[in-house]
């Protein structure tokens, strides 16, 4: 800490004696170009001198005559025998020694008030903060999602056909799990900005969301204007194929999946999905759900990890906080599945069926989901 002060200090003091420097040197005397002239013309007045005091000896001259002759010739010498650079040192010197000592002071004086200025108003003492409390901090930032949706959704009361904020309020909704809320913004937006390819995606993917997988007839419609938007748009052609998948048309869902790897670029994170899609079509994957939800996460990236994992955080606090229907317990037990976190998938599944009681028809969407993802039995 004391050799970043030492340096900043020299810094500061090299600058102001680089500005200061000029003035503290002796300007140099310009010796004027006319200099010939002056000491030929002070010559000439004096020989003119001299020849007044011959013509007056000689009589030529009366004694007034011979006395204004010389104080006008006595004039001129003195006016032309004056050198511009006889002032230069009485008047240069003090000037020289003045600019020398304010160089001096502002030498001294600067660094030394600029470090008080930083000492008043800066931190000085402030330490580092180390990694730990920064991501701490970031950590805590997300707390404050609750008050920013509260913020625009103040907003969108009093401005209900603000398209703009339904847009940005619509994946937020979407991100903590509240689907219900992410249709409405996404319809809102829809239908106050207009038809946009990745919108109307996302739209759907939020009606599939909400019927726990499976792409509606609202869904596919969504995903067929986003394709009509753009034909390359990767989110819509998978779910149609799924769509196809899930109606039964095999050759139609495995036309579609084959068409997406085709287009996809090596690197595509979604290629891994896919591909396994196209495995469980021709009968060489394995059928448990709970295996290919396992294979399809490393397929996500990191942020896209992050945020499914966002969703099925926020479902799961409103489930505990206000419960829910069976198909949203049983949506948060399969997600647990596609996270890849089997533990949990086993301990909401309990809860499932504590909260829902011993009524078979409650429980059944959840207990298929459990059978799917080969979790454990009821114990009577």
């Amino acid at each position: 800490m004391t050799a970043i002060w030492f340096i900043f200090a020299l810094m500061t003091g090299l600058a102001v004696l680089a500005l200061l420097w000029p003035m503290s040197r002796r300007p140099a005397l310009v010796v004027p170009e006319g200099e010939a002239r002056i000491a030929t013309e002070t010559g000439f007045y004096r020989d003119q001198l001299r020849e007044i005091d011959r013509d007056a000896a000689r009589g030529l001259l009366a004694a007034p005559e011979a006395e204004a002759a010389k104080a006008e010739a006595a004039r001129r010498l003195l006016r032309a025998s004056r050198d511009p650079g006889q002032g230069t040192g009485a008047v240069g010197e003090p000037a020289l020694r003045r600019r020398r000592a304010a160089s001096a002071f502002a030498l001294s004086t600067v660094p030394l008030v600029a470090l008080l200025i930083y000492g008043i108003y800066g931190s000085p003492d402030l330490p580092a903060q180390p990694q730990a409390e920064r991501l701490a901090h970031a950590k805590s930032a997300g707390n404050d999602l609750a008050a920013a949706v509260a913020q625009i959704e103040a907003h969108l009361a009093k401005a209900p056909e603000d398209g703009r904020g339904w847009a940005v309020l619509a994946p937020v909704y979407l991100r903590v799990g509240r689907v219900e809320d992410a249709i409405k913004a996404y319809e809102n937006a829809l239908r106050l900005l207009g038809d946009d390819a990745g919108r109307l995606a996302d739209y759907g993917e939020a009606l599939v969301a909400a019927e726990d997988g499976v792409v509606s007839s609202k869904a596919r419609d969504a995903f067929e204007r986003a394709l009509r938007q753009d034909p390359k748009a990767v989110k819509p052609q998978f779910y149609l194929a799924r769509a196809a998948e899930q109606d039964g048309d095999r050759d139609k869902a495995r036309t579609r999946y084959a068409a997406l790897v085709a287009a996809s670029p090596a690197e595509a994170p979604w290629l891994p999905m896919v591909r396994e899609s196209l495995a469980r079509l021709d009968g060489t994957a394995p059928p448990p759900a709970a295996q290919s939800a396992a294979r399809s996460v490393p397929a996500m990236t990191e942020e896209q990890r992050g945020m499914v994992r966002g969703m099925v955080e926020g479902l799961a606090q409103r489930l505990a906080e206000k419960g829910g229907s069976p198909e949203e317990w049983a949506r948060l037990v399969r997600s647990y599945g596609v996270l890849g976190d089997r533990a949990k998938a086993d301990e909401t599944l309990e809860k499932a069926r504590g909260a829902l009681g011993s009524d078979p028809g409650k429980l059944a969407p959840v207990e298929e989901v459990a059978r799917e993802m080969g979790l454990g039995a009821r114990t009577p």
